[in-house]
């Protein structure tokens, strides 16, 4: 029996591409990088914000640094761009200001929630964006609307695929893997899933392809909102 059901946050409960695009190209031409165009930043997004300012940095041509890191990166570089730190920063105080640019829940997903919550399933988010950010836009997005639980990106806390927030969200509703489900548009949110032990479940309106998630061993792939109740 499903109590409880994790979503992911960017390209699953909501469309936040044209934020994060609108605050990463902002801090590039601070610097005097090239504008990415929006669609690119679907590949970019997924492991956190500094990765996906690494990687619009790679592609806007900011030359690999000297300094090896102590480990690669998620994209198997040991190298950083030269500029990372500075646009990093810049980015994250115009993402602060701006998190919620354009930014839409996709449809169906107001009146999955609504159903969830009648039918007495737990909800909760864990996101690879910053805490006080997921916190914002899930607020500004769905108010009225609480979920049980949220977990961002944290100080301390690894970053998904690592299952530790999910394993967080557990404990704090006392919910059994076999209970719950791992809601993701991505390859990380399935191997996340998968680490933590539930049932994963790929979206098909998110921003990476069918093809990633099966990849990516995903148990059940859903193309709507409201298919997701047939597994509850």
């Amino acid at each position: 029996m499903i109590r409880g059901v994790i979503f992911d946050l960017d390209g699953t409960l909501a469309d936040t591409l044209e934020s994060i695009a609108y605050c990463t190209n902002r801090a590039l031409s601070d610097f005097g990088f090239a504008a990415i165009g929006t669609k690119r930043f679907k590949r970019f997004v997924g492991d956190g914000a500094r990765m996906q300012v690494a990687r619009a940095l790679r592609a806007a041509g900011d030359a690999e640094g000297e300094e090896r890191l102590s480990c690669p990166d998620s994209d198997g570089f040991w190298t950083a761009p030269v500029h990372l730190e500075t646009v990093y920063d810049r980015y994250m105080r115009y993402f602060e200001k701006d998190c919620m640019y354009r930014v839409v829940p996709y449809a169906g997903i107001l009146e999955l929630l609504k159903e969830l919550r009648e039918r007495g399933i737990l909800t909760a988010v864990c996101s690879n964006k910053p805490h006080p950010n997921t916190q914002k836009v899930l607020a500004d997005l769905f108010p009225g609307y609480a979920f049980d639980a949220v977990q961002g990106q944290e100080e301390g806390l690894p970053r998904k695929p690592a299952p530790d927030g999910v394993w967080r969200i557990l404990e704090k509703l006392s919910l059994k893997r076999e209970e719950t489900l791992y809601v993701g548009d991505s390859g990380v949110d399935m191997d996340t899933g998968t680490a933590a032990g539930l049932r994963t479940v790929g979206v098909l309106w998110g921003f990476r392809e069918k093809e990633e998630l099966l990849v990516h061993r995903a148990d059940t792939l859903i193309a709507e909102p409201m298919q997701l109740l047939s597994l509850i």
